[in-house]
């Protein structure tokens, strides 16, 4: 089974979601944990991908802590998520990455590689929109030549070019290459390099409009290695072009030196750079974030947007030293990253007071000035690598990121999470209803409304019982089992204060007050029968009207 599914973790409801209920409040928008462990380097993309089909679902991959190649979907309308391994123990180095492709018919396509290891793997889920069920393993069959083997994949699709898909990483003569596919991933061309620095590694970001259009943002080599700046290119009808739209080279003559893409930032400017996101704006336009480094503790974000004559190039705020407790990895940024449905949103992380928080800044004129708020706040870790899925609009999960502490790329420490709209659950109770089954009572913090659930091979969905927004508010519940499959579920009336009770036996019934000291319930079989019953009521007399 191993061969052709996926091995299915969890199956179950992301912590306070919505149930699919009416409802007259806006959900608040919360941070939950997505997963307790994973990590992800920022050169494979995309990590997340909101897709809206038959469901409206987010899917994201992870490198997992003990090297597995994760997958989840969450789904915005039953708040339902999904965790599946695609590749058990595969290698503990965050480069390993999952990238994650929807096809035009809903099947996603999932890429990774260990880094710098000897093959590139994908495997094509079974039916559309759904992570739990996936088809073999495939490989890659081709290569540029070197010992340095793959790592980094970034598959993208163009529907203009009968959706042929590109897929590009890092080669084994360590620079970007490519190769395409006009089958959907059962054939492929052979390997191309795209930019060639020999001796180097130039680092590159993709995004692409999924239509015509792929752009590039990109270094000469590792900042570590060489004074880099930041240079764009961008494919479209048969050649990489600058952001005007003038031809750097045709692709039957790729590949392209770094120096011959336009440069956007000089390495003179302040420090060397490091590119981390790039995207398109409704125009069309390219924009760009990256980091430079005066030094290796003074790291800077910066954000570079093409007008449609030029590009303009701004510092946007300092983001403190390398999040990495290596040494050997001065130069790892919190992190940077572009809402790629609206480039002028950016999430990013940066040290304040010592601890790495995540944060989001806004720009109403391109760049000129900008408003920003925190997303965490600090805690007991840190927060890094913010990224935002791409094709997502709205709050509603618009950004993931990683959470806990990174001694280095092969022993991170993190898991992943994320802001949804959620139900503010409050005073939890929970009682073993039945053999593997436990029943949950809540209640709403925001609506004062009664909830229950429950965990039976996966969290079911928060229920209203009935006490729905506009009625009196209720203290903390408390549940009992008081026989096999019966519940019963107690909370206080807040206005009446007194103690009211649902009971179930297969369907809820209640609430009923228990408004007595003492309330005996009688059995009606053990009540004596009527030795004279009526068949009807006896009148009222003329008599006792008249005495009204």
């Amino acid at each position: 089974m191993l061969a052709t599914a996926a091995v299915l973790l969890v199956v179950g409801l992301l912590i306070g979601a919505a149930a699919p209920i009416a409802r007259t409040v806006t959900l608040p928008l919360r941070e939950r944990e997505f997963s307790s462990g994973g990590a992800w380097s920022w050169f494979g993309d995309p990590r997340a991908v909101y897709h809206a089909g038959a469901h409206h679902r987010t899917y994201v991959g992870w490198d997992a802590p003990d090297g597995s190649i994760q997958v989840a979907s969450y789904d915005h309308d039953s708040g339902r998520r999904v965790m599946v391994t695609l590749k058990a123990r595969f290698q503990v180095d965050d480069h390993d990455t999952p990238s994650i492709l929807v096809r035009p018919d809903g099947r996603l396509m999932v890429f990774w590689s260990a880094h710098t290891g000897n093959r590139m793997y994908y495997r094509t889920s079974r039916r559309p929109e759904d992570v739990t069920a996936w088809g073999p393993e495939h490989t890659i069959p081709t290569n540029t030549p070197g010992i340095y083997g793959y790592t980094y994949p970034n598959p993208v699709q163009l529907a203009a070019e009968r959706n042929r898909i590109y897929l590009f990483w890092r080669g084994g003569n360590f620079n970007p290459t490519m190769a395409t596919s006009d089958t959907r991933g059962s054939t492929w061309s052979a390997a191309r390099t795209l930019i060639s620095n020999p001796g180097q590694r130039p680092y590159v970001k993709f995004a692409s409009n999924d239509r015509d259009t792929i752009a590039m943002a990109f270094t000469e080599a590792h900042p570590r290695d060489l004074p880099t700046s930041i240079y764009f290119a961008e494919y479209r009808a048969g050649a990489l072009r600058r952001a005007d739209g003038s031809v750097i080279s045709t692709m039957t003559n790729l590949p392209i030196a770094p120096r011959e893409g336009e440069k956007v930032y000089d390495r003179t400017t302040n420090g060397k750079a490091w590119v981390h996101d790039v995207a398109l704006d409704q125009a069309g336009h390219p924009v760009i974030v990256y980091a430079t480094f005066p030094n290796d503790t003074d790291h800077r974000y910066r954000y570079a947007r093409w007008n449609g004559t030029r590009w303009i190039d701004r510092e946007l705020v300092r983001a403190g030293g390398s999040m990495s407790l290596d040494p050997t990895e001065p130069n790892y940024s919190g992190g940077i990253t572009l809402d790629h449905e609206d480039p002028s949103t950016v999430y990013l992380s940066r040290q304040v007071n010592g601890n790495f928080e995540v944060e989001v800044w806004r720009t109403p004129d391109g760049g000129a000035t900008w408003s920003s708020r925190p997303l965490t706040s600090p805690s007991a870790g840190n927060d890094y690598r913010p990224i935002s899925p791409r094709g997502q609009r709205g709050d509603n999960m618009n950004v993931v990121w990683m959470h806990g502490t990174y001694p280095s790329y092969t022993s991170f420490q993190t898991g992943l999470r994320t802001q949804v709209r959620t139900r503010d659950i409050a005073n939890a109770s929970a009682v073993a209803r039945a053999p593997r089954r436990l029943d949950v009572s809540a209640r709403d913090g925001q609506t004062a409304e009664l909830l229950r659930g429950y965990l039976s091979g996966g969290w079911s969905a928060w229920r209203s019982l009935g006490l729905t927004p506009g009625r009196p508010a209720i203290g903390p519940p408390t549940v009992a089992s008081w026989a096999p499959r019966r519940l019963a579920v107690f909370d206080t009336h807040l206005q009446r204060h007194d103690v009211q009770q649902l009971f179930s036996n297969g369907r809820w019934k209640g609430p009923v007050p228990l408004d007595f000291n003492t309330t005996t319930v009688v059995s009606t079989a053990t009540v004596m029968a009527d030795p004279n019953p009526r068949s009807t009521p006896s009148p009222v007399s003329e008599q006792a009207r008249a005495a009204d």
